[in-house]
């Protein structure tokens, strides 16, 4: 049993975590494009904020996945680099670890990620497959003992510096989504290799690179979803899109309580800005979009436990919302703000940066929206047609 026994308890040790250890850090990661270390990495772990979505006997605590969601946000609203590091742990690629792996490959992998000692990256997109992921080429053909992947990924978060990739590859011809499962690659594996780090406008202390594949031989015992189980993986991809919402409200409410501050302290015509009804229709719809975000993204973590896969068209509907309530409310932010709000000291920009950045990844407002008529009409929606 770890530190982080109860949903308060979480919550209140993970603000005060993250206010006190990580918000001084947030600005050195972000201008020096610096990741969070293996020591905080593994401090994070020892508070139990890596393994709190995960089974107890891997070293997690077992909590609802709403309870990892808490989490998220008190690190996101301070220090997305440190968040991250908790998003990956809880609702990245190690929940199809925890979903979809044998239990040998549960034993092999998740106890390293729940200490911190390891990470695990997810790689999906590539060069000329992003929002149509089924595109993909990166493929894995069997050699009789294992498999040997060839190919690239691109915009992979963690890139360079993670430890394990899921990659999702293909591992038959079969078409589309048929041909496509999902396969573990070590770093440091020969014929594995990374790109530059790309210089992201946002998303700054999360490291991003391409991946390349040439001839890489992995064991068979690193397949973790054979061909023809795409949908399974997308189905707990479920899970990381909710850690996105989440990062994307923790992004809100710190644009809502710096803009709040601020407009009670800031003066001009004599008195303080919130006393002018124009700013106080603003920081109202600041407040309705925030709390309207956070609420459907409750809606779909509720009840969600360790075995649980959230209400895909409720996922679909909260990353929608929450993405782009984020963009519209630190733009919000930034107006309320001035001059002030376009300088680094008072870090509206940064989290304006910050919330685009999140918009895109893990499927854009824009998917998101076919994907919500697609499962309200009960009908799939080709797009090559």
């Amino acid at each position: 049993m770890t530190e982080v026994d109860d949903f308060a308890e979480a919550r209140a040790l993970a603000a005060r975590v993250a206010a006190d250890v990580y918000a001084p850090l947030a600005e050195q990661y972000d201008v020096n494009r610096t990741a969070v270390t293996l020591e905080q990495r593994k401090q994070l772990g020892a508070l139990g904020f890596l393994g709190i979505a995960h089974p107890e006997r891997f070293g997690g605590s077992g909590a609802p996945l709403a309870e990892a969601l808490a989490v998220i946000e008190e690190f996101g609203k301070v220090c997305r680099p440190a968040a991250f590091q908790i998003f990956e742990a809880n609702t990245g690629p190690a929940q199809a670890i925890t979903h979809l792996a044998t239990e040998e490959q549960r034993e092999r992998w998740l106890p390293d990620i729940i200490t911190g000692e390891r990470t695990m990256a997810v790689a999906i997109s590539e060069p000329d497959a992003g929002s149509a992921a089924t595109d993909m080429r990166t493929s894995a053909k069997s050699s009789g003992t294992g498999y040997v992947i060839n190919g690239s990924k691109r915009w992979i978060s963690n890139g360079g510096e993670a430890d394990h990739y899921l990659v999702y590859c293909r591992l038959s011809d079969a078409p589309g989504a048929q041909g496509i499962g999902a396969i573990v690659v070590d770093k440091g594996t020969p014929g594995f290799s990374f790109g530059a780090g790309e210089r992201l406008m946002g998303f700054r202390g999360i490291p991003s690179a391409d991946l390349y594949f040439d001839n890489v031989e992995v064991p068979a015992e690193n397949l973790v979803v054979p061909a023809g189980d795409f949908n399974k993986l997308f189905g707990v991809f479920s899970i990381e899109r909710l850690g996105n919402t989440t990062m994307s409200v923790a992004i809100g409410q710190a644009a809502l309580d710096r803009t709040l501050k601020y407009v009670e302290e800031r003066e001009q015509f004599g008195k303080p800005l919130i006393e002018f009804q124009s700013v106080q229709v603003m920081v109202a719809d600041m407040i309705l979009q925030v709390e309207a975000a956070r609420l459907l993204r409750d809606r779909a973590a509720a009840g969600v436990c360790i075995g649980d896969l959230p209400n895909s068209l409720h996922v679909s509907i909260a990353k929608c919302t929450a993405n782009e309530m984020a963009k519209r409310v630190t733009d919000l932010a930034m107006q309320l703000h001035g001059g002030n709000g376009y300088t680094e000291e008072y870090g509206i920009e940064r989290l304006h940066r910050d919330a685009h950045g999140w918009a895109i990844a893990g499927g854009t407002p824009t998917m998101q929206r076919t994907r919500i008529v697609s499962e309200v009409l009960g009908r799939r929606f080709d797009q090559r047609r």
